[in-house]
Parts: structure tokens; C-alpha cells; sequence
């Protein structure tokens, strides 16, 4: 008895260790790799600290960014989107098409978000009147958000949109405005997480569903919301990327979907639901798009760049796992499925 007892007590500092491991890189692991990517950037590549890098580093993320802020409400609410990609290219496509016809940048932006919210209230809809599991309403919108757009553009861009470039193309104090616009989308979607009721509620209903509902929280409407606001910014991101690129591309977005749950992933959100910062997830983004530029800059072929981001997608949800609870990850699978089942 006396030989066990002083093997637990060798093996308790080593257990504590590892605690404090996995409690410092649950808080601090998102800013931790963002460092050393930093880091060891700056040393692959003289130019990755220029000025103009670190500004093409900010646009180039900014879009996927957006989304991955709707994303990351919809992740931690213990749901799922797949249909940001082709939401993007038919609410990119509906605003590019309403400033062409009237020259109004500003109805252009307006009906590209409000097709993007209409897209999310259809998803809400769906997901809650009749029970179905998000990931397979989502999977339904994402290939009939691109039947619908590639019908009414009959496949073909919509070019000469004039001064509509200025969302992508323009600067405001030397500041892309598509980096501007992502800054103020953060902080309303801090306010909105950090300091409504709303934001305690998706919180609530990720964490445990069934305590939620007991504790009197429209769960139904609660989650309309919660979609409605992602088809919003997927609605803005479609505007800015097709802006960007100078005509209304019915093909434009493919895998959107993928990258925004990746620098969500990357950012602290658990897939199990109920965890998760809108901070993380900007700090996912900037990885993500460290990631891509250094691969740019080392000429690293597209072919491999495709299998590193495969490598951290996989690494983020094992991280994932580890730090924040493997029944609740493995019990994630079944609520995906079924949302009605509650986490543990």
C-alpha cells in the first residue's frame, strides 16, 4: 500500500503539469501559434513585415474573415453552415446587378445583405419549424444558392460595375476599406456577443440545448436569429469580394464554406458548441492568412498549399478535442445529425 501511495504522489506534480498545459493553451493557444507564425515568417521572408505585406495580409483575409464572424455564432449556438460559399456568390451577384441597374452603390450593398439574410431566414426556418439538422439544410442551401445564381446570371458575369469597385478596391486613409469594414464588423459582433442577451443565449443553447429550453429561452427564435445575422455578413462579404474583383462572378465562393469554418476552428470554437470568442476567431483569420501569404512568398507549389491547410485543419480540431473535452467533440457527431440531442 505504502509503494502505491508514493507512486500516486510522484505521478500528481506530473498530472498538475499537464493541467496547466492544457488550461494555458486553452486560454492563450490561438495567440501563442500566432506569435511563433509571426516569428518564424518574418525569418522565411524579408518582406513579410512590410507594410504593404501586413495590409495585403488584412485584405486578403478580411472577406473569409466577415463570415467566419457569422460562423463562429452559428458554431458556438451547436449548429453548422455549409452554405456560405455559394451564399456569397448569389448575394454578391444580386448586389452587383441592383447597382448596375439603378448606380446606387448603397442599394447595391443593401440588396446583396438583405439576400444574404433571406438565404439565413430560409436555413432558420427550416432548422426549426420542422426539426431538420443545420448541416443538411445548410448542404441543400449551398447547392441551390448556386442553381439559383448561375439561373439568373445564365452563367455569365455581370461586368462594368463602375464606381461599385470602391467596397474592394477603395482607401480610406490609406486603409483598404474592405479591412476597415471587417474592424467595424468585429466590434458590433463583440458588443452583440459580449453584451445582449443574445449573446448569452446562443452561448446557452451550445452548451446544453435542453437546459436552455428549460430555463425558458426561445431556443427556435434564438437560432433564426443566429442564421439570419450569418447570411447577413456572408451577404456583405459577397459584395466586397465581388467588388474586389470587378464584376458579379456566379462562380465565385467555392469553398468559402470550408475556410471560414477553418479559421473558426483555428480560433478557439469548439465544434461541440458553447465555446468560442468572435477575438479568436479574428485571430484564425489573421493565421490563416499568415499561412497562405508565406506559402505565397516561398513560392510554395498550390498543390502543397492545399495539403498544409488539409494538415492544420486536422491539428485544430485534435486541439480542439484535447483542450476543451473529448465527450463533448465525440458527442458532436450525433448533434449534427440530430440537433435535438443535447451536449454533455
Amino acid at each position: 500500500m505504502s509503494d502505491v501511495k508514493k507512486m500516486d504522489e510522484s505521478a500528481a506534480p506530473s498530472a498538475r503539469r499537464r493541467f496547466a498545459i492544457k488550461e494555458i493553451y486553452s486560454r492563450y493557444g490561438v495567440l501563442i501559434i500566432l506569435a511563433i507564425m509571426i516569428v518564424a515568417s518574418s525569418l522565411l521572408s524579408p518582406a513579410f513585415l512590410t507594410g504593404r505585406n501586413v495590409l495585403n495580409v488584412l485584405r486578403q483575409m478580411s472577406i473569409i474573415t466577415i463570415i467566419a464572424f457569422g460562423s463562429t455564432m452559428v458554431i458556438i449556438s451547436g449548429m453548422i453552415d455549409l452554405s456560405p460559399g455559394s451564399v456569397v456568390a448569389l448575394s454578391g451577384v444580386i448586389g452587383t446587378s441592383v447597382y448596375v441597374m439603378t448606380g446606387s452603390i448603397a442599394l447595391g450593398l443593401v440588396s446583396g445583405v438583405a439576400a444574404g439574410a433571406l438565404t439565413g431566414l430560409v436555413c432558420g426556418f427550416l432548422v426549426t419549424k420542422f426539426d431538420l439538422p443545420p448541416f443538411i439544410v445548410t448542404l441543400a442551401m449551398m447547392t441551390g444558392a448556386r442553381g439559383m445564381v448561375l439561373l439568373y446570371t445564365g452563367g455569365k458575369p455581370i461586368i462594368n460595375i463602375g464606381d461599385f469597385t470602391i467596397l474592394g478596391q477603395g482607401n480610406l486613409l490609406s486603409i483598404p476599406v474592405p479591412i476597415l469594414i471587417m474592424f467595424v464588423i468585429l466590434a458590433l459582433v463583440l458588443l452583440l456577443v459580449k453584451r445582449t442577451r443574445f449573446g448569452r443565449y446562443i452561448y446557452a443553447i451550445g452548451g446544453n440545448e435542453a437546459a436552455a429550453i428549460a430555463s425558458g429561452v426561445n431556443v427556435k427564435g434564438i437560432k433564426t436569429i443566429t442564421f439570419i445575422l450569418a447570411g447577413m455578413l456572408t451577404g456583405l462579404a459577397g459584395v466586397i469580394l465581388m467588388s474586389r474583383i470587378n464584376s458579379g462572378q456566379p462562380s465565385a465562393g467555392l469553398n468559402f464554406e470550408l475556410d471560414a469554418i477553418t479559421t473558426v476552428v483555428i480560433g478557439g470554437t469548439s465544434l461541440s458548441g458553447g465555446i468560442g470568442t468572435i477575438t479568436g476567431t479574428l485571430a484564425g483569420g489573421v493565421i490563416v492568412g499568415i499561412l497562405s501569404n508565406i506559402l505565397n512568398l516561398t513560392n510554395v507549389s498550390p498543390y502543397w498549399q492545399q495539403i498544409v491547410k488539409g494538415l492544420v485543419i486536422v491539428m485544430a480540431v485534435i486541439m480542439d478535442i484535447k483542450t476543451k473535452g473529448s465527450r463533448r467533440s465525440k458527442n458532436y457527431g450525433d448533434r449534427l445529425l440530430n440537433p435535438r440531442i443535447p451536449s454533455i
